[in-house]
């Protein structure tokens, strides 16, 4: 089968750009994209730690906290398709932009109410909702327009390179969301209304040198094209199954409370540095994926990273030590990292530019599917057996499930090159 670079070419501009990573922050279209999407997950890792410091100041009840985060996926378990087609449909930094738009509005409103003295729960809770809708139809037309922003033959560099400011915002935006509520509880707020408004602003200045205009009807039929689509061809369904059970199986993350007290006798800013720690491996990776290119046997690597985020799972699982247990998850996050680049740039040129909203969705729900489920299924099976054997298991599950995979889709495993 041949590689995807061959099955579909990324919507780009037509100038060969130098190499370098400074080049490709030059690069006008990228440079705006990088900045808006880097903003734009500030704002809502700011958002992950105010709302829910928020909720639990205003109630004292861990349910809410619960349903906050329901609250937020269930609107892109319902709208993704929808979304999937509006951006194939739509011009999508415009769907972008009203959706950074609609976000900066509403946290404005969260943010005087907060300074005034009168938000209530309800208030919090019809916020979220704004923000898990924008959510839904953001990501979707952000993942298919990075194809467009990218200069041609660089998608796996403008990857690593977008995927290293998401990154930095994982690490940092959740503590200047803390640090910023000590100060006043409207502070995030108004932060994020920044963010957001900054960041629709600078979605409006992208500017691509040929769109390509998807003419198709918006008809039920089409809605699901993108499932159709991924099932049909074996090297996305294969990598993005592939990333779901792997994540759904490796969800250790999810017991790093239980490993902080119970296993690694350690307090609250042990389980702090832990969960900093996958993020720090990340982008640490993407630097060196950003400045050296995996240029062959991409679909091998992708397999081989998956093996190693079991590997170190397992060491994980199995550490006593804090400085072991650290070294693992960075090395989870940095493993975890190299997949995620080499599957975003295979699900990207193996898919039509007018179907890349649609088969967008699809893995945007994948993903969220497999976060949410994965921590329910780490949560269940250390209920059952302890959090050691729950570690354990997943981690031996992913190596499995990479290596089956490598049998049951041979042709990602012989996927060559990108670009």
């Amino acid at each position: 089968m041949p590689s995807p670079a061959s099955a579909a070419s990324p919507v780009a501009v037509s100038e060969d750009p130098p190499a370098g990573v400074g080049a490709l922050l030059r690069h006008r279209p990228f440079l705006f994209f990088f900045a808006t999407r880097s903003l734009s997950r500030f704002a809502s890792q700011i958002a992950s730690v105010a709302i829910g410091w928020q909720v639990y100041a205003l109630t004292g009840s861990a349910f809410y906290l619960g349903l906050a985060g329901l609250t937020q996926f269930l609107p892109t378990a319902l709208l993704v398709f929808v979304a999937g087609h509006a951006a194939d449909r739509y011009d999508r930094k415009r769907v972008m932009q009203l959706c950074q738009i609609a976000e900066g509005t509403t946290a404005m409103c969260l943010a005087v109410a907060s300074y005034e003295g009168w938000l209530t729960v309800p208030m919090i809770f019809a916020a979220l909702a704004i923000f898990g809708t924008c959510g839904a139809f953001e990501s979707p037309a952000s993942a298919a327009l990075l194809s467009g922003v990218a200069p041609e033959g660089r998608l796996q560099q403008a990857t690593a390179v977008s995927t290293a400011g998401a990154q930095v915002a994982t690490i940092t935006g959740p503590a200047l969301g803390g640090i910023f509520y000590a100060i006043s509880p409207g502070l995030p707020y108004a932060t994020m209304a920044a963010f957001w408004l900054v960041a629709a602003g600078l979605t409006g200045a992208i500017w691509i040198a040929r769109a390509i205009e998807a003419k198709e009807p918006p008809t039920l039929n089409a809605l699901f094209d993108g499932v159709r689509f991924v099932r049909s061809n074996p090297t996305i369904l294969g990598t993005i199954s592939l990333d779901l059970f792997a994540v759904l199986l490796g969800g250790a993350t999810a017991l790093l409370p239980i490993y902080a007290r119970d296993i690694l006798h350690t307090g609250p800013w042990g389980l702090g540095v832990l969960r900093g720690a996958p993020a720090v491996g990340a982008l640490l990776m993407t630097f060196v994926l950003a400045r050296y290119t995996i240029r062959r046997r991409v679909g091998m690597r992708m397999f081989q990273a998956v093996i190693a985020f079991g590997l170190a799972t397992i060491v994980f699982a199995l550490s006593h030590w804090l400085w072991l247990s650290l070294l693992a998850l960075a090395a989870m996050g940095a493993a975890d990292t190299v997949s995620v680049v080499i599957r975003f740039s295979l699900v990207q040129l193996a898919t039509p530019d007018e179907m890349r909203g649609r088969v967008g969705a699809v893995n945007f729900l994948f993903i969220n599917a497999s976060n949410q489920l994965g921590d329910f299924e780490s949560g269940m099976v250390a209920a059952l057996l302890g959090a050691m054997p729950a570690a354990l298991i997943g981690g031996v599950g992913t190596v499995l499930i990479a290596l089956l995979w490598m049998k049951l889709f041979p042709s990602l495993r012989h996927v060559e090159r990108l670009e």
